[in-house]
This record gives structure tokens, sequence and C-alpha cells, in this order.
């Protein structure tokens, strides 16, 4: 019996337009510096040309207006997921926007809708969301694949620790499996079509 996946004459996978994905973004709402906001605006407009959602946390202000901005300037969608407390702050042209009674709710809808994960720079609100995500993910709860963008490199210090805890036993399963890093837009992308 053959394969559905591949060609039956030749046995390649076909070669057709990539899967448009659901990308949850994680990052800051506050307004940040060039060498933080260029690598996610690069993200911003290659999820926007490949006819991806970002799906965030429907901010219009600092960095979460910078990516919105991108991904619907570059034609993608936008399907934001505030919180009661932050409902005015949401952006009002999102193609979806829900409003989730407080932050767990909020983060279990943005993981409930998303094909991949793409935690931005940020403060501990990002951080947050970024151990609860590989928390859920390392007791097999979802299996979508988590890209760190380590613009400027802002995420070398946690890289570090999680690197630590893996080699020291604190990790079930290899970190590579776990997380991925990325040191630019195109890199954070590719990492995610690949393993979405």
């Amino acid at each position: 019996m053959s394969d559905p996946t591949t060609d039956p004459v030749t046995g390649a996978a076909p070669q057709g337009p990539t899967r448009r994905l659901n990308v949850c973004v994680f990052l800051s709402a506050a307004d940040l510096p060039e060498h933080y906001t260029a690598p996610a605006r690069e993200f911003a407009e290659l999820l926007g040309k490949g006819g991806h959602t970002l799906v965030w946390g429907g901010s219009e202000s600092g960095l979460m207006k910078v990516v919105a901005d991108g991904v619907r300037e570059a034609g993608g969608r936008l399907v934001g997921v505030s919180v009661e407390f932050l409902r005015a702050k949401a952006r009002a042209d999102a193609d979806e926007m829900v409003v989730t009674p407080d932050l767990a709710t909020r983060k279990a809808e943005l993981l409930r809708r998303s094909d991949a994960i793409v935690v931005m720079v940020g403060g501990t609100g990002t951080l947050d969301e970024a151990t609860e995500i590989l928390e859920l993910k390392k007791h097999g709860l979802h299996t979508k694949p988590v890209v760190l963008l380590n613009s400027a490199g802002f995420y070398d210090g946690l890289a570090e620790q999680l690197q630590r805890m893996d080699r020291e036993g604190f990790l079930p399963l290899p970190l590579s499996d776990l997380v991925h890093f990325a040191a630019d837009g195109a890199a954070a992308l590719a990492l995610i079509q690949e393993h979405a």
C-alpha cells in the first residue's frame, strides 16, 4: 500500500505551497530600541507574506504593535487574545479579538489557537508565558514547536540555564525536543515551518 503523503510515481513529498500556520507570538508591549524591533519586524513581514496568522496578546502598544503592524502590512491575519483588565488596549482592527477573564485563560486560549509558538523579547509576563508553554510541552500536553527569537543575545542567559538543566538531568526530554533558538526572524520562521 502506498503512502498517501508522497507522489505515487516518484515517492517524493508533494511540492506545493507551504502550510499556512497560526503562530502564537509572546512578546513585550513596551516600546523598545531598534536592535529588538528590527528582528521582530523581519519575522512579522515574513509571517504576513507567507499567508500565516499572528495569534498574539492583542495589544496595540510597543513591540506587540510593531509585530501586528508588520503582519497586517504584509497581508497576514491578526487574531488577538486579550484579557479583561487590558481590554482598552486591544487592537480595534484585528480580524478577530477574544477577551478572556484572566491571564491563565488567556494563555490557554493562545496555545489552543496556535500551531507554533515564537517567544520574542519581553519582561516577566513574556517569561511567564514562555515557561508555562515549555512546562506543558515537557509533560506532553502539547507538541507544538517553541522557538525563542534571541534578538541581540537577549535569551543567552536563559539558553545557558536550560542547557545546564539538560546536562544535569532536570529535563525529562532532550532540550532540542523542548525548544529551539533562532538568531533572526528568518531562522525563527524556518524552524516553525520545519517542526509544525
